[in-house]
């Protein structure tokens, strides 16, 4: 289905290359971006009417590439890679109504709470990532303990500080009814080739950026050592065991979405950070206006659930928050869909 709005995809985008780490040119892009907004009659975003926001959460090599740390496999196992396929489509055959595109970018180094090195045994070994969740129980019994080393670098040497943190945090987690602590493999490294976005959304985002004369919106999160911060919104927990504030909410970030006539949402991972930062955002919304839940737009086709063979599969908490995003008066809607043919949006 076509309308007046869907354009067509420019020649220099390769299906099958969104799996894949390249270079984007540029240049070459740039000047194709413009040639391509003249042929089309673009105008510049700075003109847009109704304006719409894509909010793209963390489509990082890390996530979304095979071959990396925390491929989101989802249950096809190429969930991730066929998410940004049509998420690049969608971006191209809506450009022209796609006023400001918000890529997230989860950004973090080796010494976070929810990395192997911050934990230790008995033995001297670290939780093996990806299949060790760290429970209340197991801090109290000191099955696992915080690593004494790594207090110089994130506590001023304070260990004892430390470690009455994490007793504290994993209190909270659990008090909150929150995922426990899961120990992740070193993912989204910051400077590392696996924080970088996917070579073929980082171009459709740059192509978008030069056509439409707007400005990308990054919002960079994750680099907290003290705290997961799985929504781009808030972290997961805000104080410390003494009730100071070691995080905050991102108020500016949640302001800037709101101000926009409709919010677009894609990403990894859908049991996760797309989740959670959903959730989040409907908590704002509740709490400002719950009128403005009827801009929320959900983009079914573009993300997937963690799910690890024989380990983990969150594929049934995923779908039940999209459930009860739905409910809650935001729309459920897929990429293949003309954005002028959605409920609640026209031109």
């Amino acid at each position: 289905m076509t309308t007046k709005t869907q354009l067509p995809i420019p020649v220099h985008f390769d299906p099958q290359k969104v799996g894949e780490v390249w270079r984007v040119p540029y240049q070459d892009r740039a000047i194709e971006a413009k040639n391509w907004a003249k042929q089309n009659n673009i105008q510049p975003a700075a003109a847009d009417k109704n304006r719409i926001c894509l909010m793209i959460i963390d489509a990082q090599n890390t996530f979304c590439i095979p071959t990396f740390e925390l491929f989101v496999a989802g249950n096809s196992g190429a969930g991730a890679v066929d998410d940004n396929l049509r998420l690049c489509q969608f971006i191209y055959h809506n450009l022209g109504v796609i006023t400001t595109i918000a890529p997230t970018m989860d950004t973090h180094t080796a010494m976070q709470i929810f990395h192997p090195i911050f934990w230790i045994n008995d033995v001297g070994e670290h939780p093996l990532p990806a299949a060790t969740m760290i429970t209340l129980n197991d801090v109290q019994q000191g099955i696992w303990k915080v690593n004494p080393a790594v207090a110089d670098s994130i506590a001023d040497c304070n260990y004892l500080a430390l470690e009455k943190h994490a007793l504290y945090y994993v209190k909270k987690l659990s008090d909150d009814g929150k995922y426990p602590l899961t120990i992740w493999p070193y993912h989204s490294m910051l400077g590392g080739i696996g924080h970088a976005l996917v070579s073929a959304v980082e171009e459709a985002i740059f192509f978008h950026n030069i056509a439409r004369d707007r400005q990308t919106l990054f919002e960079i999160k994750g680099g907290n050592p003290l705290t997961e911060n799985y929504s781009v919104l808030r972290p997961e927990v805000l104080d410390s065991a003494d009730g100071n504030p070691i995080a905050e909410k991102n108020v500016h970030f949640i302001q800037k979405l709101l101000e926009y006539d409709a919010v677009i949402i894609a990403g990894q991972a859908k049991s996760h950070c797309v989740a959670w930062t959903i959730d989040d955002l409907l908590t704002e919304i509740m709490a400002q206006d719950p009128k403005l839940v009827n801009k929320i737009y959900l983009l079914e086709d573009c993300t997937s659930p963690v799910v690890v063979p024989d380990i983990i599969d969150f594929t049934e908490q995923a779908n039940a928050a999209f459930v009860r995003f739905a409910a809650a008066g935001m729309h459920i809607v897929k990429s293949t869909q003309p954005i002028d043919t959605w409920p609640g949006i026209s031109f």
